[in-house]
């Protein structure tokens, strides 16, 4: 297996596209069919809102080693609008579309590490890990 992999997210097959690699990663990490299913649930939510909030974007899957412990980074990243108020856009309840506003909050919660970066007109980073 590689230790990284670029998936592109231009449209909706490409956001079941990033579930399915995602999945694929977290079963060569050996990790538990209850992390799995975190990490493909706070990933589908990322690819879904670099999607539809960022116009698209990237994914880059990769595996991390910290000493003894093993994990699976994921960072996805957008070139649209930005998060003006990310506290606003973590709390639950909160959404800019039509969603349950669940998310970004949801994804923080399933996995161990949560990272956002995001600049008004220039896009936003999200970076993710969850160790095993």
């Amino acid at each position: 297996m590689n230790k990284t992999e670029m998936l592109p997210i231009k449209d909706s097959s490409d956001v079941v596209f990033v579930r399915q690699r995602v999945r694929v990663w977290t079963t060569q990490l050996k990790f538990s069919l209850v992390e799995q299913t975190k990490v493909v649930t706070a990933a589908s939510e990322l690819g879904r809102n670099t999607l539809e909030h960022g116009g698209g974007g990237e994914l880059e899957i990769s595996e991390v080693v910290d000493g003894i412990r093993k994990g699976l980074r994921l960072k996805f990243s957008d070139k649209g609008p930005g998060i003006p108020d990310i506290k606003l856009a973590l709390s639950d309840g909160y959404t800019s579309k039509q969603g349950m506003g669940l998310g970004l909050g949801g994804s923080k919660r399933l996995m161990n590490e949560f990272e956002i970066e995001s600049t008004p007109g220039q896009g936003t980073t999200i970076t993710v890990t969850r160790w095993k």
